[in-house]
């Protein structure tokens, strides 16, 4: 059986639509949360994939959590090792600076459902679907970062440029969410309310209302997305 390791920075933030694209294909998934982990111990690079989730925190808050030093050394052992790698979010951020780019804060939200703009590699790449007309993403983040030497670009919006790239056939990072399903972000409501109520123009409501109309059609992508990936890295 193929092994997946899942590193979770909150409860309530996993795998969403991706973890039954996974057990179709017969992947056993273990997670490790992250903020406890014994990152020594962990058998990162042997496992058939990695996957690093989203969080609330940044890449540079290493001063209040000094677990993210030993994972992004992780991460970055594991890119090197030319090993299958996805990283969402927070995840994409680690897997940035594991790579030796800048992370950094946007100076704005970007939260809610809203399409990312691909680049002709993008259209060409997994993310393919999400070039439809009626695509959206959902987007929860404060954070950018520089794109890595040698990673390609794949998509971008207004708000920010670096959405998602590439490294080769074994890395791919997702500045925004394709995993989250409605019934999911019911926690993620509670879990970051006090982030939500901060934010102008952002409520509870308005998310819901578009978690419904538009997270449906968002897991049927997300499962042709992480589908293709795997085989492209050949898994």
């Amino acid at each position: 059986m193929k092994r997946a390791l899942i590193l979770r920075h909150v409860a309530f933030e996993d795998l969403g639509s991706l973890e039954p694209v996974l057990l179709g294909r017969r992947f056993g998934v273990t997670y490790a949360e992250a903020p406890t982990a014994d990152f020594a111990a962990l058998d990162t690079v042997d496992a058939d994939l990695l996957v690093v989730l989203g969080g609330p925190i940044g890449v540079y808050d290493t001063a209040d959590y000094p677990f993210l030093e030993p994972e992004i050394q992780l991460i970055a052992r594991r890119l090197a090792a030319g090993r299958p790698t996805l990283g969402i979010c927070l995840g994409c951020q680690l897997m940035a600076r594991a790579l030796g780019a800048r992370v950094f804060p946007s100076g704005l939200k970007e939260i809610g459902w809203a399409p990312v703009r691909l680049t002709g590699a993008g259209r060409q790449s997994c993310l393919a679907p999400l070039a439809e007309a009626e695509a959206k993403v959902l987007h929860w983040h404060g954070d950018t970062f520089d794109l890595p030497a040698g990673a390609v670009h794949l998509a971008e919006t207004d708000a920010c440029r670096n959405q998602a790239f590439s490294l080769g056939a074994h890395a791919l990072a997702l500045q925004f969410h394709v995993e989250a399903t409605a019934a999911g972000l019911e926690s993620w409501y509670v879990g970051h309310t006090a982030e939500i109520a901060a934010t102008p123009g952002v409520s509870v409501g308005a998310l819901r209302t578009d978690s419904q109309r538009f997270a449906a059609g968002l897991a049927t992508r997300a499962g042709a997305i992480f589908g293709r990936w795997l085989n492209d890295a050949g898994l």
